[in-house]
């Protein structure tokens, strides 16, 4: 599997869980299995990702402000966990914050796979692509089981 087609498997998943977080209610079992569930693979995948595909993309001149940009996301999608993890799960606040990750992640998706892909096909050679990609899974795999 390449690392584009890595990176969005967990795409999906981010979607789907982002779209069930917003669909819950109050301090509830289901509200905070749908976090748990995303925050815990936002946290894995960005950490894979960063290594495995953009400081790779680093390496190259064109890759430098891209990369910097998904990071700088992933610093905002943090800082929005933790706001979640300090705020009552019952509170309009939560949901509001909840709301604003979920929106995030679906711009920070659609960014990467409309533009930062057919960026980083370009700069990528196919073995590096294949050699990243598992790379990646194997990381991300390691990160949700800790």
């Amino acid at each position: 599997m390449n690392i584009f087609e890595a990176l969005r498997d967990s795409h999906e998943r981010q979607r789907s869980y982002a779209d069930a977080l917003i669909q819950t209610h109050g301090d509830s079992a289901e509200r905070a299995e749908a976090y748990k569930r995303l925050k815990e693979e936002l946290q894995a995948h960005e950490t894979a990702e960063e290594r495995h595909f953009y400081i790779p993309l680093m390496a190259h001149d064109n890759g430098i402000d891209p990369s910097r940009h998904a990071i700088s996301e992933h610093h905002e999608m943090d800082e929005m966990m933790e706001t979640l993890d300090e705020t009552e799960m019952s509170s309009p606040a939560w949901l509001a914050t909840a709301k604003k990750l979920a929106e995030k992640v679906h711009h920070h998706l659609k960014e990467e796979e409309q533009k930062f892909f057919q960026m980083a096909g370009k700069l990528l050679d196919d073995k590096q692509k294949e050699t990243l990609g598992g790379k990646y899974l194997k990381e991300h795999k390691e990160l949700l089981a800790s």
